[in-house]
């Protein structure tokens, strides 16, 4: 029997490429701004930076859970191990070629990071976890090429009628106005947190990528761009999806010789 290996996403085009990568938990992704610790907290608006960790239950080592197989096999995660409340952060992609579109994150997240949840929304995906190790997630993935300063968002409510407006700056358009671009400085700063609460003083999140870099980046097939049925790998895969879930629902291997 041939050995099992792992499969990402297939098609060679760039977005398909780009999405593969994505996914792909060996692959690197590029870290291009480092935004302060302390200014990621700020934004998501759960504690101000420097305070305790709130917790829903005491360090599992001064527990007293009964003996179970599943925490022999699994490790916890650190917040899971101190009792950290479940907290989150919930990014918004552009329709105009975002680096990240909502269901691929899901399958990043799902594919990268442990002691998760995570759901697809409207134009949206968010990610609920323990607190410490959220803030880690959150920096990390608004330091890296998966978050677009101008054409990705951090909302924590109010996320429709993001995806289809641009403002005169290239901004994604958001109601509650949570971030603006500073012409003086070039860059994109958040001056209210994902729940649109003002803050006490913006805070940069970096120069937003010209058209060119977004479009060799982005994960978005679009019919004025990379076309999906440019892909033929792609559409195969998707018609034989849609095929066996038109034929048999939720129960794929019951179709034979498809």
């Amino acid at each position: 029997m041939a050995k099992y290996e792992r499969q990402f996403y297939p098609g060679m085009t760039v977005p398909a490429k780009n999405r593969r990568k994505f996914i792909d938990p060996s692959k690197k992704l590029e870290k291009l701004r480092d935004v302060a610790m302390d200014d990621v907290v700020k934004i998501m608006g759960h504690r101000a930076p420097g305070s305790d960790y709130r917790s829903i239950h005491p360090p599992l080592d001064e527990g007293t859970e009964p003996d179970c197989s599943i925490r022999q096999i699994v490790t916890p995660i650190e917040g899971a191990k101190k009792g950290d409340r479940i907290r989150y952060i919930q990014f918004t992609d552009s329709v105009y070629f975002a680096p990240a579109i909502p269901y691929l994150r899901a399958q990043m997240y799902m594919s990268r990071l442990r002691g998760i949840d995570t759901g697809t929304l409207s134009g949206r995906q968010i990610i609920e976890m323990r607190e410490r190790d959220l803030e880690k997630v959150a920096k990390e993935y608004i330091d890296n090429e998966t978050f677009d300063p101008a054409r990705t968002g951090i909302r924590g409510a109010t996320v429709h009628g993001h995806a289809c407006r641009l403002d005169e700056n290239g901004l994604m358009f958001d109601a509650w106005q949570r971030y603006r671009f500073n012409a003086k400085t070039g860059m994109v700063e958040y001056v209210k947190d994902q729940v649109a609460i003002p803050l006490d003083k913006p805070i940069s999140v970096g120069k937003p990528m010209d058209e060119k870099w977004l479009k060799a980046h982005t994960t978005m097939f679009r019919a004025d761009d990379v076309d999906m049925r440019a892909d033929p790998e792609v559409m195969a895969q998707n018609l034989r999806l849609h095929t066996l879930r038109t034929l048999c629902g939720y129960k794929p291997f019951d179709v034979k010789g498809e």
